[in-house]
């Protein structure tokens, strides 16, 4: 495979994707696990400790909420990085009421040139009912953009069904 970024989505499995940590950790360490999570309560910050501890030795924890592809963008040449994940990414820069469209087509550029093996994590939001009311379905609208515009500057696309990666590309 090339050094383009991989795109294991599908719904979400408990986090972080143990498929996407299995691929970063079969290359050579050291690893980056650049997160966009933030922690607005107690439960979330205990789902992050227990990533941090999981992950062990070997890895780097780099926190990007918002300033995703600068983070892309400063990881050294060659180094595996996982981006977990664009979906808590996209809803970082909705609740801003940041420009979601230009923060995508930025992030798209710079997936599109990686600078070693990145894999990033994803939903599939989609595939579900039409949401209720009017933020979900732009948050729904705007994750499949998303996905799109990543999936199509992507060397592998992965589908994660029931723990089973599918390949889509």
């Amino acid at each position: 495979m090339g050094h383009g970024p991989r795109a294991p989505g599908g719904g979400p499995p408990p986090p972080p994707p143990p498929h996407a940590e299995t691929l970063v950790t079969a290359l050579a360490s050291p690893w980056a696990y650049i997160a966009t999570a933030q922690a607005y309560d107690n439960e979330m910050r205990e789902r992050i400790a227990l990533h941090r501890w999981r992950r062990g030795e070997g890895w780097s924890t780099i926190d990007a909420p918002l300033d995703l592809a600068e983070a892309l963008e400063a990881s050294p040449d060659g180094q595996p990085v996982l981006v977990d994940c664009l979906t808590l990414w996209l809803t970082n820069h909705m609740l801003a009421d940041h420009d979601v469209d230009a923060a995508c087509r930025r992030l798209a550029d710079v997936l599109s040139r990686p600078r070693g093996p990145w894999f990033v994590v994803t939903n599939e939001v989609g595939q579900g009912i039409v949401p209720d009311n009017a933020l979900a379905r732009r948050f729904r609208d705007d994750a499949g953009r998303l996905n799109q515009r990543v999936a199509a500057v992507a060397d592998t696309v992965l589908l994660m069904v029931a723990g089973l990666p599918l390949k889509v590309k």
